[in-house]
Order: C-alpha cells, then sequence, then structure tokens
C-alpha cells in the first residue's frame, strides 16, 4: 500500500530562497530514489516563504528506505536554522477514494 505524506515549513525572514534552492535539490534526489512515486513542492500563493511537499512512496519498506537517505539526512540539517521550529511538520495521509 502506498505511503503518502504533506510536509509544511515555513522559511525564516530572508532564507526563502536557500529554503528554495534545497527543496529543488532535495526533490531531484528524492525522485531518482526507486520507491518515489511523488515528490511536488508548492508555495503557498499568498506567501512564498511557506512551503508544502507532497510525498508518495510505493509502500511502507520504500518510505522507510527514503528516511534512511543521506541527502534527506543533509536536507534536513541544513533546513535547521532556515525554517521556523527547526524543520518540517509532517501529516501522515490514508487514501479515502
Amino acid at each position: 500500500m502506498p505511503k503518502t505524506l504533506y510536509a509544511t515549513m515555513r522559511a525564516l525572514p530572508g532564507h526563502g530562497h536557500k529554503v528554495r534552492a534545497l527543496l529543488i535539490d532535495l526533490a531531484r534526489d528524492v525522485r531518482a530514489e526507486p520507491g518515489c512515486e511523488r515528490f511536488v513542492v508548492y508555495t503557498r500563493a499568498d506567501n512564498p516563504e511557506c512551503f508544502h511537499v507532497e510525498e508518495t512512496y510505493r509502500d511502507d519498506d520504500a518510505f522507510v528506505a527514503h528516511m534512511g537517505t543521506a541527502h534527506g539526512r543533509a536536507f534536513n540539517k541544513a533546513i535547521e536554522s532556515l525554517v521556523e521550529g527547526g524543520g518540517s511538520t509532517v501529516v501522515m495521509l490514508n487514501n479515502v477514494t
């Protein structure tokens, strides 16, 4: 069964461009993971400093593999001083339809 989540983060003032660049690089790396089915980064239309990421992985094993990647760990470390709260807020989702 696919594993889907939604992550949000708000860049600290003056750091939106850095967070955007990091997310663009992360998207490239995550999309290359064998178990990644979807990884899309959005900004809010009314606030480009607020980022939203929609992710879907083939199954639990693919998600666990994603969590163990070097690029994921490097991204999480890099945003610690760039986003509110030091990281993203993640919501796990269940498909209804």
